[in-house]
């Protein structure tokens, strides 16, 4: 079955960093398309960051975290990481990994979701 678990969120300082990381089981990772999603309140869902697929590490950004995040594998792990710099106020969101064999990008497509992790930016 497949599984996605996040964690790393928590409450930061405008301009600190935090690491959020997806632990994936159940599917062979190379093969799917890995993607950082948010949801703030009032908000739909949107895409952050992705791994087009895994193996290729092809990946895309958010023009509104470009520069700041940056989405990486450690395919023996079996996890992705998301590392948040220089974060703001607006980036206050549940965030969420999620995987699919098919390559939706940033489009909130994606099969497989993970829980969600809470990341809280204060001014």
């Amino acid at each position: 079955e497949v599984q996605l678990v996040e964690s790393g969120g928590g409450l930061v300082q405008a301009g600190g960093s935090l690491r959020l990381s997806c632990v994936a089981s159940g599917f062979t990772f190379d093969d799917y398309a890995i993607g950082w999603f948010r949801q703030a309140p009032g908000k739909e869902r949107e895409g952050v960051a992705c791994i087009i697929r895994v193996d290729e590490n092809t990946t895309y950004y958010a023009d509104s975290v470009k520069g700041r995040f940056t989405i990486a594998s450690d395919n023996a792990e079996n996890t992705v990481t998301l590392q948040m710099n220089s974060l703001k106020p607006e980036d206050t969101a549940v965030y969420y990994c999620a995987a699919d064999t098919v390559s939706y990008g940033l489009d909130p497509k994606y099969d497989y979701w993970g829980q969600g992790t809470q990341v809280t930016v204060s001014s």
